[in-house]
């Protein structure tokens, strides 16, 4: 059985997605919670689902990438699931093809540091696009940049809001990225 370790940073919706979609699965199981945030909910939902968890610091990632903490748990799988920092060199030459992202914006378009959450919204609304969506992408060293994996697009209507927009892409998030990750897990490893 492969163990997923996710990182995230915030309420941990798509976390829980992935965290439900492997609960009962041969294949894969959520081992791990790794966030960057004391406050965040997604310990909420890791603990309320007796997953372990490491809270992270941001110098200690960026020297060690807390290679040794994954490696001491025999993880296999990366999930970044809203997870704001840009990983360390250390920790992708570790699980080389073995890290995804999910992106609110179809890459390689709205992409890149300081593009997450609202600001990618109010971007491809303020740009007049006609379509936004997901990404789910392999992570290297650049921020939204590995080689894209799965595409998944909403409209975006003439009134639509960036609370309204993002509520589309959470929908699409939600349906397609613990998929994505298991059809990876099936046809990778």
């Amino acid at each position: 059985m492969k163990k997923i370790a996710i990182f995230a940073s915030g309420a941990g919706s798509n976390a829980k997605r992935i965290i439900d979609h492997f609960k009962d699965s041969k294949l894969a199981k959520v081992e791990l919670i790794v966030c960057n945030d004391k406050g965040a909910g997604v310990l909420q939902i890791a603990s309320a689902e007796n997953i372990e968890i490491v809270v992270i610091e941001k110098a200690e990632f960026n020297r060690t990438g807390y290679v040794r903490e994954l490696k001491d748990r025999h993880i296999d799988f990366i999930a970044l699931a809203g997870f704001l920092w840009k990983l360390p060199e250390i920790l992708i030459k570790t699980f080389p093809g073995k890290i995804v992202n999910i992106h609110p914006a179809l890459l390689p378009a709205y992409g890149g540091k300081g593009m997450y959450g609202a600001a990618v919204h109010k971007a491809v609304i303020g740009a007049k696009e006609k379509k936004s969506g997901i990404t789910i992408h392999y992570v290297d060293e650049q921020y939204d940049h590995g080689n894209i994996i799965f595409h998944a697009t909403c409209v975006v209507a003439f009134d639509d809001t960036p609370g309204s927009l993002a509520e589309k892409i959470h929908t699409l998030e939600h349906k397609y990225y613990p998929e994505q990750i298991e059809k990876i897990l099936r046809d990778d490893f």
